[in-house]
């Protein structure tokens, strides 16, 4: 942008005073708000709604437009703009359009007071009580003349009417602890009353109402107006109002504050409330935007209840047809979502169930193949216990000591019988020891094989007797545990027993190999 056209010096005294009052609300640089105020034809009010809400679209070309192309909307449906009164007796002659709702700004309920130091308060105490001692003046000055302060509100810079609000003697509190002391106040001096205020701060309401697709109705009342009690005994707590209110299909949402509190009296100058008690029915618009919300029904005054449930139900049939169609798209697109999330779902157990099935194959067939190796390992095994057996009878059997001959005395003599019934009859010498007994037995087979090749003791093999020696009668156990040689233990000759030992780890081929 040129300079020229920043040129301060060329504005009207009109213009620069609606650039100050800009800029002292915003903040902002002439440069970006000379433009501004320019597009909004140097209406500080508009200006201020556009930096705050969005500009969005002009509505006046809006406007302007929609007389060249379609006929005029219907009265019924008019919704009431929050433009200021010479904006709007501009687009009357034109046409009516719809603005956003107002949102204020609130201090947050957590933000510390900010308290001077002792000294410096006890230096500007003098001040303090002058200052106060002139509030209090104009304050009773202006009971006196009730006229003068709304007069004083017309026409005072909006900017600087917000410092009434510090004045009022309430503390100061974040918008849900603000609703919830409205609720109780208003619970004390209306009692059992059946209306449900929401007890949250202005602005949240209005995302509530926005979001549930509902008419939120502001009621704001002023204790120092004289008719607000009797109007909220006689008009706003009627039963057919109340009825109303509370009727669902009408979905409504009731907002209220008292103008005493900061926002509440903030929302009041939005609206731009010169009368109290005051009502206003706010609902979204989709024909503005898809995230407006505009005022479209105002109850200024003192009303009867007929008047007052005759412009609520004005508000909420005009607005209750761009709604249902909402709710109707919301609908379809939420069934539409559950629709699409049953089928992730379905999709997402049967790859559940084909990844658990894939899973058991895989254990299935690692537990075979492990069964596998494990059998294949265990026949190995066995097949080399079998061959270190053999191996080891052969080599026993070649270092078994002769049978002695007739010349040897105190030979014992000596008749085992195997389990397959073949009985050994064989000489041992006194001194030999009781394993010789054993393994002879033992090797019988590989002892009648005279071709038997000559063959060392296998490595690594221990063999253990799977067998023990037993007289039948008495019962005497042999055990080669307890050791001696077989003359101390038999005796001159004996019939002996061949008795398997039945082992958990051994199987049926282990008895077998005695034989």
């Amino acid at each position: 942008m040129s300079s020229s056209e920043l040129d301060l010096d060329g504005l009207s005294d009109s213009e620069r005073t609606a650039l100050e009052m800009y800029m002292a609300v915003t903040s902002q640089e002439p440069s970006e708000a000379i433009p501004l105020l320019r597009r909004s034809e140097w209406n500080v009010q508009i200006a201020i709604s556009k930096f705050f809400d969005g500009e969005g679209p002009d509505p006046l070309a809006e406007a302007r437009s929609a007389m060249e192309n379609a006929p005029p909307p219907q009265q019924n449906r008019r919704p009431q703009n929050l433009m200021t009164d010479d904006f709007t007796e501009q687009l009357s002659q034109i046409a009516r359009v719809t603005d956003p709702a107002p949102r204020i700004g609130t201090q947050s309920s957590d933000q510390p007071t900010y308290r001077p130091p002792l000294i410096i308060a006890l230096l500007f105490m003098p001040f303090n009580l002058v200052y106060r001692l002139l509030c209090g003046s104009f304050r009773l000055f202006g009971r006196l003349f009730p006229f003068l302060p709304r007069l004083f509100n017309r026409t005072a810079n909006p900017a600087l009417q917000g410092a009434r609000q510090n004045t009022t003697g309430r503390r100061p509190l974040g918008p849900k602890d603000t609703a919830a002391r409205f609720i109780r106040e208003f619970d004390e001096e209306f009692e059992s009353h059946p209306i449900p205020f929401l007890e949250n701060g202005y602005n949240m309401a209005l995302e509530k109402a926005h979001r549930d697709l509902k008419f939120l109705l502001v009621v704001l009342l002023s204790p120092e107006h004289d008719d607000t009690s009797s109007w909220v005994r006689d008009t706003l707590l009627a039963p057919e109002v109340v009825e109303f209110i509370n009727d669902p299909q009408n979905n409504l949402l009731v907002w209220g504050g008292n103008v005493r509190d900061s926002e509440a009296y903030q929302v009041a100058n939005s609206l731009r409330v010169t009368k109290f008690p005051f009502a206003a029915v706010v609902v979204h618009t989709p024909n503005v935007s898809s995230t407006a919300m505009s005022v479209v029904g105002r109850i200024a005054g003192v009303l009867s209840p007929t008047e007052v449930l005759t412009k609520l139900r004005a508000a909420v049939t005009s607005n209750q047809e761009p709604l249902e169609r909402i709710r109707s798209s919301r609908a379809d697109q939420q069934a539409s979502r559950n629709l699409r999330q049953e089928q992730d779902s379905a999709y997402e157990r049967s790859l559940a169930i084909d990844r658990e099935r894939a899973r058991q194959r895989r254990e299935a067939e690692a537990q075979r193949q492990r069964e596998e190796q494990e059998a294949a390992g265990r026949q190995a095994a066995e097949e080399r216990r079998r061959r270190d057996l053999a191996q080891w009878k052969i080599w026993r059997a070649q270092s078994l000591s002769a049978e002695p001959g007739v010349d040897v005395k105190d030979t014992v003599r000596v008749s085992v019988r195997l389990p397959s019934g073949e009985r050994i009859m064989r000489k041992f010498a006194p001194d030999a020891d009781l394993e010789e007994l054993y393994a002879t037995v033992e090797c019988w087979e590989a002892l009648q094989d005279a071709d038997a090749p000559v063959t060392g003791e296998p490595e690594g093999f221990v063999h253990e007797y799977a067998f023990r020696l037993v007289s039948p009668m008495p019962r005497v156990v042999y055990s080669l545990d307890e050791g001696g040689s077989i003359r101390e233990k038999i005796g001159r000759g004996g019939n002996l027993l061949v008795e398997p030992i039945q082992d958990e780890d051994d199987d049926e081929d282990d008895v077998t190999d005695i034989s």
